[in-house]
């Protein structure tokens, strides 16, 4: 096959260069007359007998003219192919001159006939890989080797012919365009190269058409465009298309060599598609014990579209739940999660009924006729009961008791209830880690505190305590409340002096002069400060020596008490011990009472 493919393109070829070399032949071989002196055979005296300035013309002027020889590449015969002669008009046909080649490939690839000036190329040539040689010819006399003229140089040009097809030296290729495109819309370009002559001929005129990919894509002939060729082709449907596009040389036409490369064109996402439920009603269950916060339960709706154009976010539009539960979007999975925003009570409510909605994040104005980008479905939660623990009925208490209260007494009560609607009993107990005295007592049943030892105000005036309730149905379920105690003054403590007891008195002093100031205190503490009464003792209230007064001091404003009685005028709190007199033989030893 190979030989007859190469022989049609030969005669293809060759046809208009026979006709070129025919008509540029006589202008080839033959030489101007007037550039050269042609001797007749054996005038070689007339031809000793030329002036030295005859022979410098001689040399100096051409014999041949000869540009440019052609071979055609990849032809080959049983006998090496003739390329072209060589011909000078001082050759008289005596074979007197030789003919001698040189340059690229003389003597290899080309061979020359030093008789006959023929040329012959001995190797097949190609084009692709050496498009001309340039060499040069000489004519020099046979017998010496002088030169005859000066050497000519001249190209043999490889004549191309179409023996190379097209190549897509970047394929495969790869391409996006958004789906839903105008017919119209570009995708990408490939390029095939082709090694054959771009000058010569249509070797390497290409044009492109598509083999595979329609009715959806084209190919523009000439520049190799790729565009879409149907509107409205979505991805969703089908992602990807696998386009097979053909170079075909020599313009397109019969006989032409040609390749192919594949473009594998992918539809990009755009957001055409709206969310939608996948059901048009949720139903979800929780305990009324739920925390704040927790989810109660995950709805999805399903977007076809992909990357950004499906994400989705979501609200509780309507319902009777609004205030209590939230929706927020899960970025991962793209589901709407229900969430606690207040605590539940099942005694109280035991279902809600809630509408929430799925909207798309981002919306392209391109498809909003489209829409609306938006789905809502019914969501249904169920509050079941939970087994709570006692409530108390506050959250503190404050009890006051006087000191002086009588053992197993009623210094307060608490009360607790089950709020689950089959309500348990409740037991109450006191945490001990809280009364490690035990100085209170609880009753179980109904919550009495009484008390279990004395109290004494002024050793403690607070107690702190708490109280557990328990279910008796389901022990696990307890609740603690802390019952403040505080313990009230009664009067139970005798004032005390708080001076020393002793006072001194100088053997001359003077009628009057006060010897010792008393100061008491007392434990107990009255709301309106403490108000004592000084007086001397029975024995000595006939002694004409001493005398005990009030103090006249000032009192804060915060602990005046009204006046006391006519006998005890004055401050309350000290009084002095006065000398009236000189001490007699008989007192004279006492100093102090």
């Amino acid at each position: 096959m190979m030989p007859e493919r190469l022989t049609e393109m030969f005669m293809d070829t060759w046809a208009p260069l026979v006709i070129l070399w025919i008509t540029a032949f006589p202008s080839m071989y033959m030489a101007p007359m007037n550039h050269s002196h042609v001797l007749p055979s054996g005038s070689s005296r007339g031809l000793n007998e030329l002036s030295e300035e005859q022979r410098v013309l001689n040399r100096s002027k051409r014999g041949w003219v000869w540009n440019q020889m052609f071979v055609l590449e990849e032809f080959s015969g049983p006998e090496p192919i003739l390329v072209g002669r060589l011909h000078t008009d001082l050759d008289p046909g005596i074979s007197k001159i030789k003919y001698i080649l040189s340059g690229d490939g003389a003597g290899t690839i080309f061979v020359i006939n030093d008789k006959t000036g023929d040329i012959h190329a001995m190797k097949r040539l190609d084009r692709e890989e050496k498009a001309e040689y340039t060499l040069t010819a000489q004519a020099v006399d046979r017998d010496t080797n002088k030169p005859l003229e000066p050497p000519s140089e001249f190209i043999i040009k490889v004549q191309d012919i179409n023996d190379n097809p097209p190549e897509f030296v970047d394929g495969p290729y790869h391409a996006t365009v958004p789906e839903m495109s105008i017919v119209g819309t570009y995708v990408t370009k490939v390029t095939a190269t082709d090694a054959d002559d771009p000058v010569y001929g249509n070797s390497a005129k290409l044009v492109y058409s598509i083999l595979e990919g329609q009715p959806y894509f084209s190919v523009e002939p000439h520049t190799a465009i790729i565009k879409t060729a149907l509107s409205n082709m979505d991805r969703e449907a089908k992602e990807e298309y696998t386009v097979v596009i053909q170079a075909k040389d020599m313009g397109g036409h019969m006989g032409g060599l040609s390749g192919t490369t594949t473009v594998t064109i992918t539809l990009t996402d755009v957001n055409d598609n709206p969310p939608k439920f996948a059901q048009s009603l949720y139903h979800f269950s929780v305990l009324e014990d739920i925390s704040i916060g927790e989810p109660i339960g995950r709805v999805k709706a399903n977007d076809l579209d992909i990357g950004e154009n499906a994400k989705s976010s979501y609200d509780v539009i309507e319902g009777d739940g609004v205030d209590i539960f939230e929706i927020t979007s899960d970025s991962q999975t793209q589901e709407g999660i229900i969430r606690l925003r207040k605590p539940l009570d099942f005694e109280t409510k035991r279902s809600y009924t809630l509408k929430v909605e799925a909207s798309n994040v981002h919306i392209d104005p391109r498809f909003i006729s489209v829409g609306p980008f938006k789905d809502t479905a019914t969501v249904k939660i169920v509050i079941e009961d939970a087994d709570e623990p006692p409530i108390f009925s506050s959250p503190t208490y404050l009890l006051e008791v006087h000191e002086n209260a009588a053992i197993n007494s009623v210094i307060g009560q608490v009360t607790a209830h089950d709020p689950d609607v089959s309500s348990s009993s409740i037991r109450f107990s006191i945490d001990r880690n809280t009364d490690l005295e035990r100085q209170f007592n609880i009753n179980t049943q109904d919550g009495r505190i009484t008390l279990a030892t004395p109290l004494d105000r002024e050793t403690s005036t607070w107690h702190n305590i708490t109280i557990v309730a328990t279910e008796d149905r389901n022990p696990s379920q307890i609740s603690r409340v802390p019952v403040a105690i505080k313990v009230l003054d009664v009067n139970d403590n005798a004032p005390e002096l708080a001076s020393g007891n002793e006072a001194y008195l100088c053997e001359n002093g003077k009628t009057g002069k006060v010897i010792h100031t008393m100061r008491a205190i007392d434990k107990d503490d009255p709301k309106n400060g403490h108000y004592f009464v000084y007086n001397l003792p029975q024995e000595m209230v006939n002694n004409p020596n001493f005398t005990i007064e009030k103090n006249q001091g000032c009192r804060h404003p915060a602990r005046q008490i009204p006046p006391p009685p006519p006998k005890a005028r004055g401050n309350p709190s000290r009084f002095s011990l006065d000398w009236k007199g000189q001490p007699d033989e008989s007192s004279s030893q006492g100093r102090g009472i």
